[in-house]
């Protein structure tokens, strides 16, 4: 039996905009648009009191009555099963972090949309990051910032196999992928997963990625 498509909220106060997005994504088999917002508090209605179940919100950053962010930390906070990417114009730092931050698991640039946007939602629904690589640079530099600032490297609370687990998810292979390195079942693997986020207090890959870079489990 076929899955059924990713249900896509898509949020931008252009309709134009909207409108090529759309066709992107209409024309993939598994993904499918069901609603379109014009402002972030549309887009906080239709993804947490909307008539047509959401899984995927697709948020412009810079939209009027609330941003793409503020949207996002409201729907986080009121409808946490939604999964959020975030679109902008802009490779700003500040953005992309605010977005992390906000809940999102992806952040992509509309000048290249046409070419990441479809890789973006399918890793978001696997519950994995989309970092675009201004973002890898920035994440870069926030830890070598923090370093030198002497902010301590956390105190690791994870045994060897948490650590192993941890570091190749970081160099980003899959669940699957690390079954097959390690020898033992994804659901293992996913088991680990589960009780590593909860131990280090993280939510997602992306921020695990973090960590694994300030722990020196992987090189910035």
């Amino acid at each position: 039996m076929q899955a059924q498509p990713t249900r896509i909220l898509l949020a931008d106060d252009h309709a134009l905009v909207r409108h090529g997005l759309r066709l992107i994504l209409d024309a993939e088999p598994d993904l499918t648009v069901v609603a379109e917002a014009g402002d972030g508090a549309e887009a906080v209605e239709l993804a947490t009191r909307g008539q047509v179940p959401i899984d995927l919100a697709i948020l412009d950053i810079a939209m009027p009555r609330m941003t793409g962010i503020q949207a996002a930390r409201e729907i986080s906070r009121r409808a946490p099963g939604v999964r959020l990417l975030m679109l902008s114009m802009y490779d700003n730092e500040q953005y992309f972090f605010e977005s992390l931050k906000a809940g999102a698991s992806g952040y992509v640039l509309k000048s290249v949309a046409d070419r990441d946007l479809l890789e973006a939602c399918r890793a978001a629904m696997r519950g994995e990051p989309f970092v675009y690589p201004g973002a890898i640079t920035a994440l870069i530099r926030d830890y070598l910032q923090r370093h030198q600032q002497g902010e301590p490297v956390p105190e690791t609370v994870l045994t060897p196999r948490e650590e192993e687990i941890v570091k190749l998810i970081a160099e980003g292979h899959s669940s699957k992928d690390i079954a097959g390195i390690l020898v033992i079942s994804v659901k293992t693997v996913e088991r680990h997963r589960a009780n590593i986020l909860a131990k280090l207090g993280l939510r997602d890959r992306l921020e695990l990625t973090r960590h694994a870079i300030r722990a020196g489990l992987v090189e910035p």
